[in-house]
């Protein structure tokens, strides 16, 4: 747990700036966030992240930034909230659920534009328990602003989505946070993305419904079914079931893939919020 407590005081120091702080050398911390400022995509018909300076030090003799923005963009938690009225909001989650014992699973090798996850692909990879904290690594955030090779469209309209499997299968796991280095953890077919983005002007769902149509054949209503629009938001938020989106920084670590390990999401105490910018690690024994 030391580890854990001089991460959360580097954060508060910031980078790089020395402090006399005991570090647990038995633990290395591995960041799975992704960087955010006013460059980063946002979500489509959300408004995006502002930021300016409204103190300099030359003038008055601090700086001091403003920032503008919804909640759902960078490295964020969904509450339930987000999804159902009078649903737990960020700083009602109680922090047992917030850090503990986990697996990061890498479906990367499997995971092409629109595809779907499974339970079935996750429990070949890595022993997932009831409780635990679940991490999907899609590969995806290599096409967010700040990854290996950005591509807005490429993260923003095809990403992998949950199979409706994920659904009763997470439920049965009594996973209360799970989450993806994706936009969504829902198929572009079950978001405005491909169900009425840009239709009748710029028709990024009609490309989305099209690209689906040739991958999925005949096999696409039974995936993607009117009644599942925003499937994991709609269905898991009742049972307290929630999810990280935009995670990224070293969740490709090879260390990292296929295992078990400690795993913490760490929003701010957003009394009311229902979603909230977090910082993602891993914790691992050295």
């Amino acid at each position: 747990m030391q580890g854990a407590l001089f991460f959360y005081k580097s954060l508060c120091l910031g980078e790089g700036i020395a402090a006399p702080i005991y570090q647990d050398e038995s633990m290395k911390l591995y960041d799975l966030s992704q960087p955010l400022n006013q460059e980063v995509y946002f979500w489509p018909y959300y408004p995006p992240f502002e930021v300016k300076y409204i103190k300099r030090k030359s003038e008055h003799g601090v700086n001091a930034q403003y920032i503008q923005t919804s909640n759902h963009i960078g490295t964020h938690l969904d509450a339930p909230r987000h999804f159902v009225t009078g649903g737990m909001t960020v700083d009602q989650i109680p922090l047992a659920w917030l850090y503990g014992p986990g697996v990061i699973v890498d479906l990367s090798d499997e995971l092409d534009d629109l595809d779907v996850y499974t339970p079935a692909m996750i429990e070949q990879r890595v022993e997932v328990r009831e409780g635990d904290l679940l991490v999907l690594h899609t590969g995806w955030h290599r096409y967010a602003q700040f990854g290996a090779a950005p591509d807005e469209e490429r993260y923003i309209l095809r990403h992998p989505g949950a199979h409706p499997d994920m659904v009763p299968w997470l439920l049965e796991k009594k996973i209360h946070i799970w989450g993806v280095d994706a936009v969504s953890t829902d198929h572009p077919m079950d978001l405005p993305i491909g169900r009425f983005l840009g239709k009748g002007m710029f028709g990024q769902c009609d490309r989305v419904r099209a690209l689906c149509e040739a991958k999925f054949g005949d096999q696409l209503a039974v995936l993607f079914p009117e009644e599942d629009y925003q499937l994991t938001h709609n269905r898991l938020f009742p049972h307290n079931c929630m999810h990280v989106e935009n995670m990224g920084g070293d969740i490709d670590a090879p260390e990292l893939q296929n295992r078990r390990l400690t795993l913490g999401i760490f929003p701010w105490k957003f009394k009311g919020g229902e979603a909230a910018f977090c910082r993602a690690v891993a914790f691992v024994e050295a």
